[in-house]
């Protein structure tokens, strides 16, 4: 039997107008949207409708945004709702733990708000950049940014032939020029306020450590496979360690959609706004099923 993988993407694939049909459409959207902005103290509905770009882009409200538009799509769903496994890309990965029950809706929302917070305190504290590397080897990226004075460290494995590294500007750039020369197609500085899923982020590890040490966390309905481990992970505190350690550590989503390909799911459904994973899993695993989740509860 074809098991259904669901996952759920992280920062970038916000647009303003996300979520809108939502609360439009679903009697139960609009409560969690509306518990939502008395959780976060602001209107971020007002942000997500009908903001400006600018606006959303901003990190405390991007993660919160991408966050409630993921989850609040599973959740109308209700009892309809039945993953083989879940995974997450960055962010996404508190939307994954919501859906296999692991975290309370509340619960996580407030997890994601620190994080968000922790995140923009560590921009400000120490500068840093991300690139995109393109059409180079894995071991090649990893063995050209060891080799760089400075703090640059893959960041991202996106999909085979896509690689983002983060870090110091400088180290950045300089890897940058050495990925070219090495053959790189691209390695492009992304426009990004820091160095996320880098060694700078420890402020935001540890802010964001004491916030999941205080959070209730329950067994998982189904297996997450966590960013850190790019394996099935079902014990709720060795889902807590990884969620702590996520920060500094890369996002191994080649890894994971390969590991869960290998545990049989050939059915990936993204929920949350864009298609950014979809076309990640397809270059991945080319025989994967690919699709957008819609919402049927009214």
């Amino acid at each position: 039997m074809m098991k259904t993988a669901f996952v759920f993407p992280g920062q970038g694939s916000q647009f303003v107008g996300m979520g809108k049909d939502l609360y439009d459409q679903h009697a139960s959207a609009r409560d969690l949207f509306e518990q939502a902005n008395e959780i976060l103290g602001f209107r971020i509905t007002d942000e997500m409708f009908s903001g400006t770009d600018e606006g959303l882009r901003q990190t405390r409200v991007t993660q919160p945004a991408i966050f409630l538009h993921s989850v609040i799509q599973v959740m109308v769903m209700g009892e309809g709702f039945h993953p083989d496994m879940v995974a997450g890309h960055s962010l996404g990965e508190f939307s994954a733990l919501v859906a296999n029950k692991t975290l309370r809706f509340e619960d996580a929302l407030r997890l994601v708000a620190a994080r968000a917070e922790g995140m923009q305190e560590a921009c400000e504290q120490v500068p840093g950049t991300m690139a995109a590397v393109l059409g180079l080897d894995d071991q090649k990226v990893e063995e050209i940014c060891a080799g760089i004075s400075g703090v640059v460290v893959p960041a991202n494995y996106n999909c085979p032939g896509q690689l983002v590294i983060s870090g110091a500007v400088e180290a950045v750039q300089a890897a940058c020029e050495q990925l070219k020369a090495a053959g790189a197609k691209r390695a492009l500085i992304l426009p990004v306020g820091g160095a996320f899923h880098s060694p700078l982020m420890e402020p935001a590890r540890e802010k964001l450590a004491s916030a999941i040490a205080a959070t209730n966390f329950n067994d998982p309905v189904c297996p997450v496979y966590q960013n850190v481990t790019a394996y099935a992970v079902t014990d709720k505190e060795a889902i807590r360690k990884h969620l702590v350690e996520q920060l500094t550590a890369p996002v191994r989503w080649t890894q994971s959609v390969q590991a869960m390909w290998n545990d049989g799911a050939h059915r990936f459904i993204e929920a949350g706004p864009g298609k950014v994973l979809q076309g990640l899993v397809k270059k991945i695993t080319p025989e994967a099923e690919t699709g957008g989740l819609t919402a049927q509860e009214g």
